[in-house]
């Protein structure tokens, strides 16, 4: 995360930076102002002086001063300042008509600056910062003639050379002004621009989505958004903070309820959606204004705590508790589950709630509770509604929502479910999904078991709880069997896994569904690798036709598996005649093994007749730890359910 600021930091920080480059724009300047001056200021006054020192020459020469006489001259020119040294060098044409000076001649040879002069160049040389040097060419003109007779004019007779410091260089007044005020301006400029260009970021702009992000929230009425604004200002984050808890603490208290925390009913209407199938329980306590009253408000609040902390404790990490009013629950499950699981979940819930005990001053209290479900993804919150007052009227533990409750949607839901199983068929969209079957004792992936799916136009996965008796109704469940079938065959012929198809009785007796499955067994050549489970309790007036199928697929090296057993094929005649290979426990006897006694005993006197007779075991709807350890004890074969792995495609 970036380091931030505050504003007090950040108006020194600009103000600091604006000085320096202020600062820095007018040393340059100013250097630059300076080398102005040298060049042409020190040029002028050098001239002068130099054109001084000439003409002081000239009068002397004129009234017919000797050599000696100018040298004299020259040498108390030189007095007048210790600094300044003047220098005369002849020309040529000079020192021929008045004899050479070496001094002069070397000069002329060797000093570049010398040979400039003589080309009649007046030359400045910057020696360093503090000293210059001016050449000053001597140009004959025709008064100069009375004693240069040998001259000519426009001839450079000689060089004066003049050598001063400038350290005390005097600088034009109205330049210096002029500096100044550049220099006041630029910098009251630089400055505003700086501030108004991070005013208008770390300030301005901030603010303005501050304020943009506030209205916004206002004007949607949505306590659930923030304000988000990615910023370094340490005031504007404050700012963000404060105004974020506080819609932090109004969301929590609109949103939660003050005894459990838990979401209340608004959350749950929110959450509630029309894209996704799920389940909803509303879980009610019974006769709890009774407990209430017979103990006070803090034992009820008590109760109401405990209970909510039981049901968390008891259901799926992505299934969601809320707390409705009084004393009710409701637990949201975004999922597709089969209607058995529903069963098996809402059972599991009313046991642990009526075996959960509260100590009050060293007396037990039990409370009991009802639950209304509903399963779909329309009408979920007023379906479960329904169903509970039905529940709490015919003194049920818990019911499940049927569109006979409510009949005026029954006829409205049929034709649609109808369109979309003509439609799902029609578009190929019933596809298998598999679920793995495990060895009990090592927990390996031994076989799969297919299982019916629709495919919604959102590419969802809809659970046959849904569609399946309307199916039947509508005489389109044969062709829901044959598209698994077909599917089914045509993923594990190159699989070494056996899988098992779910049939009914009514399959069975269906000729194109027999024809097909024979067929399959034919071209696959898989029977060796596929396990028929026979689903349904009905039809064993059926008896002949039943056998007459297990005996025709047993040809083709198929196997037979009798599933929920326990409830319709729990006649142990029947179970030896049938010669089936496997018989699957039915979940109602699996899914509380863990915790009841009469579920245990029963399995005990199924698996022991089933060794007997040969035939392997497997049990169905293991979701826990705890009920896996209690099956494998007892010598199931083989295990099922969440806890080994959902249904999920095969590619």
């Amino acid at each position: 995360m970036a380091k931030r600021t505050t504003y007090k930091k950040l108006i020194f920080k600009i103000i600091i930076i604006t000085l320096a480059v202020t600062l820095s724009v007018g040393f340059i300047y100013s250097q630059v102002m300076k080398q102005d001056a040298i060049e042409k200021l020190t040029t002028i006054e050098a001239k002068k002086t130099t054109q001084l020192v000439f003409e002081t020459l000239y009068s002397a020469m004129a009234k017919g001063w000797t050599k000696k006489d100018l040298e004299e001259i020259i040498q108390r020119l030189n007095k007048i300042d210790e600094h300044m040294i003047v220098n005369v060098y002849r020309g040529e044409t000079v020192a021929k008509e008045y004899g050479e000076i070496q001094r002069d001649k070397k000069i002329r040879n060797e000093n570049y600056y010398v040979q400039k002069a003589f080309e009649k160049d007046d030359i400045l040389n910057m020696v360093d910062d503090s000293n210059i040097e001016y050449y000053y060419p001597i140009i004959a003109e025709s008064e100069c003639m009375q004693c240069h007779s040998q001259a000519v004019e426009g001839e450079v007779l000689g060089v004066i050379d003049i050598s001063y410091p400038i350290d005390e260089l005097k600088v034009s007044l109205s330049s210096i002004i002029n500096f100044f005020i550049l220099f006041v301006i630029s910098f009251s400029l630089i400055i505003f621009f700086a501030l108004f260009i991070e005013f208008d970021k770390y300030l301005i702009r901030p603010i303005k989505n501050f304020v943009t992000n506030i209205n916004t929230i206002s004007n949607d009425n949505d306590i659930t958004k923030r304000v988000a604004l990615n910023n370094d200002i340490e005031e504007i984050h404050s700012m963000q903070e404060v105004f974020n808890g506080m819609l932090d603490s109004i969301e929590y208290q609109f949103y939660n309820d003050e005894l459990t925390g838990l979401p209340n009913r608004k959350r749950l209407i929110e959450t509630i959606t029309e894209k996704h199938n799920a389940v909803l329980m509303i879980i009610n306590i019974d006769k709890f204004q009774e407990v209430n009253d017979l103990y006070g408000d803090q034992i009820g609040n008590n109760i109401l705590q405990n209970t909510a902390n039981v049901i968390k404790d008891n259901i799926n990490p992505h299934a969601i508790l809320f707390k409705l009013h009084a004393d009710e629950y409701a637990l949201y499950y975004e999922t597709d589950l089969a209607y058995e699981e529903i069963q098996s979940l809402a059972l599991h819930l009313t046991h642990v709630i009526e075996n959960n005990t509260l100590f009050i001053n060293d007396s037990e209290i039990f409370i009991n509770a009802t639950i209304g479900i509903a399963y779909g993804n329309r009408f979920l919150l007023s379906n479960a509604d329904i169903a509970l007052k039905l529940a709490k009227k015919k003194k049920k533990k818990y019911l499940i929502y049927e569109s006979s409750m409510n009949i005026e949607h029954e006829y409205e839901q049929n034709l649609k479910w109808a369109k979309k199983i003509k439609d799902a068929i029609e578009n190929d969209k019933i596809m298998p999904l598999f679920q793995p079957i495990v060895d009990t004792k090592t927990k390996e992936i031994v076989k799969y078991e297919a299982l019916m799916r629709m495919v919604d136009d959102n590419g969802e996965y809809i659970s046959p709880i849904h569609f399946l008796e309307l199916a039947k109704k509508n005489k389109l469940y044969p062709q829901l069997t044959r598209a698994m079938l077909d599917k089914t065959f045509e993923i594990f012929k190159d699989k070494n896994y056996q899988v098992s198809i779910n049939l009914s009785v009514q399959d069975i007796l269906n000729e194109q569904v027999y024809r097909t499955i024979l067929s399959k067994l034919k071209e696959y050549k898989l029977g060796d690798r596929v396990v028929f489970e026979i689903i349904e309790s009905e039809g064993i007036e059926n008896f002949e036709e039943v056998l007459e199928f297990i005996q025709e697929v047993k040809k083709e090296k198929a196997k037979i598996s009798i599933d929920d057993f326990g409830t319709g094929y729990s006649n142990f005649e029947y179970l030896m005649k049938l010669k089936v290979d496997y018989i699957k426990i039915d979940a109602s006897m699996i899914r509380d093994i863990d915790t009841n006694q009469n579920s245990k005993l029963v399995t005990e006197t199924i698996i022991d007749f089933a060794k007997k007779m040969h035939i392997k075991t497997v049990g169905e709807f293991i979701h826990s730890q705890n009920v896996y350890d209690v099956v494998r004890e007892l010598g199931i074969d083989y295990s099922q359910g969440y806890f080994f792995g959902e249904p999920q495609e095969l590619k």
